[in-house]
């Protein structure tokens, strides 16, 4: 698949078992010789020793930068670590960046990539189904601020995307879950279809069955690289993409990016969107219960955990999508279509969710 970006334009490689391949692809973007590997140790147990085999099999000179791993460290304290270690290495602007890991490897990686030296070229190798199915593709970059998440960042295109499906049989459950929620999100709001297809194959997703992963994760990959090409940098459309992401990021910044993965929380702001888009007339109680039915039956979690509406307000308006004290909503119009509204009284919609205080 192609993501659409004029100069910018990049390929994500979609496949079992083309781990190997990985040098030359990175060999095709006519970098230097240095690339460094960014991942955590959870990852680098499984896929860093064959990384650097494949790499150094291509040509190049291999670093390793181990961040710790968790929500936590995405932060401006671990982006100083791995910008110590390339002034270390001696990277110029031809060196190689490459992201291997979930999420937080390549968002935080990626917004190294952007800003050191003011730009030197990376790629995704996403090995979760989190990263593959969404934050892998189309340039968001950044880390999270005590006050929010991806409070700071930068929108900054990989030079591709390489995705083994072959990685996910290392995934552990509750994570593999949590990637479960972008893909819902992808049907909700935007391809009705497909989220027929899930409701349909739930036994066979939740078991991981590689034919049923791979038409779902090439699905996703589809629908958001047709979005990035039309909205590369969240002016209009894009923001469609933050279904269930207003609560959701809320729901992490109140627990301290602890009590629930970022897929959990984004589970949790979907079905009280899906709520939200009932009592606004922009979808009706059928489509609300199949898409609460959906994220139950993928054993994610859909109830708002315990603060005030004060509390979550407080939360919602340091989110970088607000505008003058309102936010800019996504709704789900039925299944499969969506409406983006912006929201001055955010008290009413919390009372839906039955939040007070």
């Amino acid at each position: 698949m192609t993501v659409g970006l004029g100069e910018r334009s990049y390929e994500i490689y979609l496949g079992q078992n083309i781990f190997d391949e990985i040098g030359r692809f990175c060999r095709d973007l006519r970098t230097g010789d240095k690339v460094a590997v960014v991942t955590n140790p959870v990852v680098g147990a499984f896929y860093l020793k064959p990384a650097k085999a494949a790499l150094s099999a291509a040509g190049f000179t291999v670093y390793a930068i181990e961040i710790p791993d968790g929500e936590a460290y995405k932060s401006l304290e671990t982006l100083k670590s791995i910008y110590d270690r390339l002034i270390e290495f001696g990277f110029d602007r031809s060196s190689l960046l490459l992201a291997l890991g979930g999420g937080v490897v390549g968002d935080i990686t990626g917004f190294a990539a952007a800003t050191y030296l003011r730009g030197i070229p990376f790629v995704q190798v996403p090995t979760t189904l989190l990263g593959q199915v969404d934050s892998s593709v189309g340039g968001k970059t950044g880390v999270n601020h005590e006050k929010g998440k991806n409070l700071i960042g930068a929108f900054y295109q990989p030079g591709l995307v390489l995705i083994d499906t072959v990685t996910l049989d290392t995934l552990p459950e509750r994570e593999y879950l949590s990637g479960l929620a972008e893909v819902v999100k992808y049907g909700v709001v935007l391809d009705g279809a497909f989220f027929a297809f899930l409701s349909e194959n739930v036994d066979k997703i939740l078991v991981r069955d590689k034919s049923c992963l791979q038409k779902a994760i090439k699905r996703s990959c589809e629908i958001k690289a047709s979005i990035v090409n039309k909205d590369e940098k969240e002016t209009g459309l894009r923001a469609v993409l933050n279904y269930g992401h207003t609560i959701g990021h809320a729901v992490e910044t109140l627990t301290c990016y602890t009590k629930y993965t970022h897929g959990e929380a984004v589970a949790i702001g979907m079905a009280q969107a899906a709520k939200y888009s009932e009592a606004m007339g922009f979808s009706g109680r059928t489509e609300t219960e199949s898409i609460l039915a959906l994220l139950k039956d993928l054993r994610l979690p859909v109830d708002l955990p315990d603060f005030t509406s004060s509390a979550y307000i407080d939360a919602i308006l340091h989110d970088k999508k607000v505008r003058d004290g309102s936010i800019q909503f996504v709704f789900n119009k039925g299944v499969g279509d969506f409406q983006l509204t912006r929201v001055d009284d955010l008290y009413s919609l919390l009372k839906i969710s039955g939040i007070g205080g």
